[in-house]
């Protein structure tokens, strides 16, 4: 009884032991720590050792992880760019998916030819339009380049991206005869965000007035911001039908310009770092379990790899070259979106349940996102290097945080003085 329940802590030890010690050593090849998380969940999980077992606390954990990991990148946004970036965006992320829909429909027509598969064929190209940008948070957070124009272009297009996602598969599902009315799924999208510019106003107002009158009370401001965090990713996903990690990136938004912003970063990041990102990290590599595959489903893994990395540079590169971004900004916007992460697997189990997809393909797709999970860090990396040197947002994070602990440190050696000058005072006029 006592090994049953209590063997999740194993598990989490575990995990956070071999993420550690992985990551130190991919970090020694010059490779992304993120690399390292990744491939222990792989190493220990069922598809080689089998350590490790997905389980339904590590997937709320592994859950709880990706809000938090979206909300901090929400935090460190610099909204001016993003701004900037808005028509961008639109048109990086709108080429990025169609590029992707129509090569995966073209490809799955080559090996997928029996009659009444035209939705089937569709379904895979619908698989590659969804890009898992946590994977793209946390490499370009780790490398300093979050809050670059390139940065925030990946982070606008990738939001825009979920939407267009939830769009096409809304749009597939309702022509099977087992989705929901597609008029109805934009209503409640626009109206989500149409609610974020109001709640964005409100709550600006609310957050000063609160600390004109408690300026000391941040610890209380960092639990509230927390539990308004996982409202509003859980609002976002059961009410208007917009993925979680989205709501709670536009909730780190909502709080970007707030006062002590800098503290809320350096609280979060810490409990990212800690606990939840290296479980969310390394739950993906636990997701992977292969089945046995013909030839012919191999060739097929191996074209859809391949389609799937280039579908997202050369879409999201056109994209942005066509919005003057320069070529190495689009080469890096391109490879930012390359990621399909978990968001491919659970679109290709939504796909297998409404009979929208051939289950020997599911087999492709779960190599797919092993390998463009791996593969975007490593090539993130690579296409930012040589990039000149600037603050990054964890750096500038510290920066403050040093400044606003000085500033307290300051504050109590003066209270300190003041007491010891009245104090002094006092025996002068004792005496």
């Amino acid at each position: 009884m006592w090994a049953t329940s209590y063997h999740f802590l194993f598990e989490i030890a575990v995990i956070l032991l071999s993420t550690k010690v992985l990551g130190i050593v991919t970090k020694r090849f010059a490779l992304p720590q993120v690399v390292g998380a990744l491939l222990a969940g792989l190493l220990l999980g069922p598809a080689m050792l089998g350590v490790l077992q997905e389980t339904t606390l590590m997937d709320q954990l592994a859950e709880l992880g990706v809000i938090v990991l979206m909300f901090n990148a929400g935090l460190e946004t610099d909204l001016g760019e993003l701004k900037k970036a808005g028509a961008s965006a639109f048109i990086i992320a709108l080429i990025g998916v169609l590029v992707p829909l129509v090569g995966g429909f073209a490809l799955a027509c080559f090996f997928n030819t029996g009659t009444d598969t035209f939705l089937q064929n569709v379904f895979v190209g619908v698989i590659l339009t969804a890009t898992s940008v946590s994977i793209t948070v946390e490499t370009l957070k780790e490398i300093g380049k979050l809050s670059t124009r390139s940065g925030n272009a990946i982070l606008g297009a990738a939001i825009i991206d979920d939407v267009l996602g939830i769009v096409a598969l809304t749009i597939i599902t309702s022509m099977s005869g087992t989705g929901a009315n597609v008029l109805m799924v934009l209503l409640k999208i626009a109206a989500f965000f149409a609610i974020s510019v109001v709640v964005w106003i409100v709550l600006h107002r609310i957050v000063e007035w609160w600390f004109k009158r408690y300026d000391r009370d941040k610890r209380r401001f960092v639990v509230i911001s927390f539990a308004f965090c996982l409202l509003y990713a859980y609002f976002a996903e059961e009410v208007f039908g917009v993925a979680d990690i989205t709501g709670a990136y536009i909730a780190g938004l909502i709080f970007a310009k707030t006062p002590r912003v800098a503290y809320l970063q350096d609280r979060f990041d810490t409990l990212s770092y800690t606990l939840l990102s290296p479980i969310f990290f390394a739950s993906l590599g636990l997701k992977v379990v292969l089945p046995d595959m013909s030839g012919s489903i191999v060739l097929f893994s191996v074209l859809l790899i391949l389609l799937a990395v280039v579908s997202k540079v050369v879409g999201c590169g056109l994209g942005a070259k066509l919005c003057r971004y320069s070529n190495q900004d689009s080469l890096r916007i391109g490879v930012g979106m390359i990621s399909r992460g978990e968001v491919a697997l659970i679109v290709a189990n939504n796909g297998i349940a409404a009979g929208l997809m051939n289950d020997d393909f599911f087999g492709p797709v779960v190599l797919m996102v092993i390998a463009t999970t791996i593969l975007t860090p490593i090539l993130l990396k690579l296409v930012y290097r040589g990039k000149e040197k600037d603050y990054s947002d964890l750096q500038e994070s510290e920066l403050v945080n040093r400044y606003e602990d000085a500033a307290a440190f300051d504050l109590a050696a003066q209270a300190l003085l003041e007491d010891h000058e009245r104090l002094r005072d006092s025996s002068h006029n004792q005496k």
